[in-house]
């Protein structure tokens, strides 16, 4: 038992830092959100449409040639989009909801959509200027690759929030 005068307050004192503590962190926490919220809607389909733009000039290089010639602006469009989805994952660092916006909008539904109605799919890239991104995009809509990024996606976010809750 400590024999200081003001031992028995020193619980309570702590306790009101704490909240003190919770109240500073209450707008960063919120413009953590905003930013990953936003970073995930606006780097997710600039990140998918290089992505699928590269593989389409690399795909379309190769049936032409028929041999392994590489195209230096397509490996640099390729990487490029999987750099912007490191950074849309890492984004669950700051706050969750970027990963799982950008995911789900971006990913799973239209995924989803054109599995479930493929007609969808293709209306859904029509809203897109003919170009090799939309034919790239189309690409990867009907072999599922964007449905696999938009899982991968969710799941980063949900993985960051069940780690930071733990902690």
């Amino acid at each position: 038992m400590s024999t200081h005068r003001y031992a028995d307050y020193e619980d309570e004192y702590e306790e009101y830092d704490e909240a003190q503590d919770a109240a500073a962190e209450a707008p960063r926490r919120g413009t953590a959100r905003v930013v990953s919220a936003l970073g995930g809607l606006l780097l997710t389909p600039i990140a998918l449409g290089l992505l699928s733009w590269g593989g389409l000039r690399q795909q379309q290089l190769i049936q032409a040639t028929l041999s392994t010639n590489r195209d230096p602006l397509g490996i640099a469009l390729l990487a490029g989009g999987a750099i912007l989805l490191l950074a849309v994952g890492a984004l669950a660092a700051a706050s969750s909801i970027g990963p799982i916006l950008g995911g789900l909008v971006w990913g799973v539904l239209p995924g989803v959509a054109a599995m479930a109605m493929p007609e969808w799919g293709f209306k859904m890239v029509n809203f897109m200027p003919k170009s090799d991104i939309a034919y790239g995009v189309m690409d990867w809509l009907f072999i599922g690759g964007l449905l696999g990024v938009g899982f991968l996606l969710v799941g980063t976010g949900l993985a960051a929030s069940l780690v930071r809750r733990r902690s």
